[in-house]
């Protein structure tokens, strides 16, 4: 087995694994909080519990990125495999709630994706649609050991921002026009707001901004692949002009 697959099918394995542990603690706190039926409305969460679940979220974002870290020689590479090792515990984490619990029902069913610095909700399709992706850009990143443009991670930047505006803007609007903002380290222990989010329905999914946001990293794709072949020209030019 070639070293960049053996060290994929190696990241993937942890990912996979991390990916149950995680699905198991939803499950547990899903039967704690949602016992009828799961929604992406808010439940009144002991603040303790919403400390853990945050430092949880935190320590999930460190592993993923120091396994990408181990599995790397040089920050392409190291990228690449965080990129792979997110992926792939995110598409296995709603892999074992299946398995677990028989949800999501579809792919449209929606999700609390995150709490970090606000709530993330969504559809299950997008965060899975930007894992695949995150795998494919991941992918060419090894294949064709390119350098990260600044035209790259402006496509990459701007199509982040745009999906993380897809995720976020039910809760932040929820935030902004009931002026919660200046109470934004004790949201959870307001009552205004946790009546309010409780009550919360999420507008249409903005799949026309997720998808320019898809589209932005097909662009940072499409340019990986093309500075193999500007480097391989410059190359070129250099041994020949030698």
């Amino acid at each position: 087995m070639k070293p960049i697959l053996r060290t994929v099918v190696a990241v993937s394995v942890f990912s996979i694994a991390m990916a149950a542990l995680e699905s198991a603690v939803v499950v547990y706190l899903r039967a704690l909080y949602y016992p009828e039926e799961f929604t992406v409305q808010f439940k009144i969460i002991d603040q303790h519990i919403l400390l853990i679940e945050i430092v949880r979220e935190i320590a999930t974002l460190a592993m993923l990125a120091s396994i990408g870290f181990i599995a790397g020689n040089n920050f392409r590479e190291r990228m690449a495999y965080f990129l792979i090792s997110f992926a792939v515990w995110d598409v296995f984490y709603y892999g074992w709630l299946k398995v677990f619990i028989d949800w999501p029902a579809s792919f449209l069913d929606w999700d609390i994706l995150f709490l970090i610095p606000i709530t993330w909700i969504g559809p299950v399709a997008a965060p899975i649609i930007c894992s695949l992706t995150m795998i494919v850009l991941a992918v060419f990143l090894l294949l064709y050991k390119s350098v990260m443009t600044r035209a790259t991670w402006t496509c990459l930047v701007l199509g982040t921002l745009l999906i993380l505006f897809t995720f976020t803007r039910d809760y932040a609007q929820l935030i902004a026009l009931n002026d919660f903002v200046k109470d934004y380290p004790n949201l959870m222990q307001n009552p205004d707001f946790v009546a309010k989010a409780a009550m919360l329905t999420p507008k249409p999914y903005a799949w026309n901004i997720f998808w320019a946001g898809e589209f932005m990293f097909l662009l940072a794709i499409i340019n990986v692949k093309l500075n193999k072949y500007h480097g391989m020209i410059t190359r070129e030019m250099i041994s020949t002009s030698q």
